[in-house]
């Protein structure tokens, strides 16, 4: 079993920036994709941004500029630096986590339903 903690949201105002963490811990594999996803209020959750253990990333369109993906593996943690937030980037934001065997990193951002990964709690993001 894998637990997922993500830490770092908050309000900011419009052009500001936060920086999202997700720490692994438990049973976790050495090949992995670990996102990040987010919900709004009466929508459905969407990709934000995918990183695997070798580093390739990828990024929703409505991201990329502004959004960065990373990771300390040894921390087995991953970043996500907001910049330039718009108040539509306002949701609840989800760190999830899968083996690199289960992932297609392309389709788990256009489609996050299309895996069954594990799941942090979320960490509030608004931007106003």
């Amino acid at each position: 079993h894998v637990q997922l903690v993500e830490s770092g949201g908050g309000s900011v105002q419009a052009g500001g920036s936060l920086r999202l963490s997700c720490a692994a811990s438990g049973y976790t594999y050495s090949s992995y994709c670990m996102g990040w996803f987010r919900q709004a209020p009466g929508k459905e959750r969407e990709g934000v941004a995918v990183i695997d253990s070798d580093g390739s990333t990828i990024y929703a369109d409505s991201v990329k500029g502004r959004f960065t993906i990373s990771q300390d593996n040894a921390k087995k943690t991953v970043y996500l630096q907001m910049n330039s937030l718009k108040p539509e980037d306002t949701a609840k934001y989800y760190c999830g986590y899968t083996s690199l065997a289960l992932c297609a990193a392309q389709t788990w951002v256009q489609a996050p339903s299309s895996h069954r990964p594990y799941w942090g709690q979320g960490t509030q993001v608004t931007v106003s």
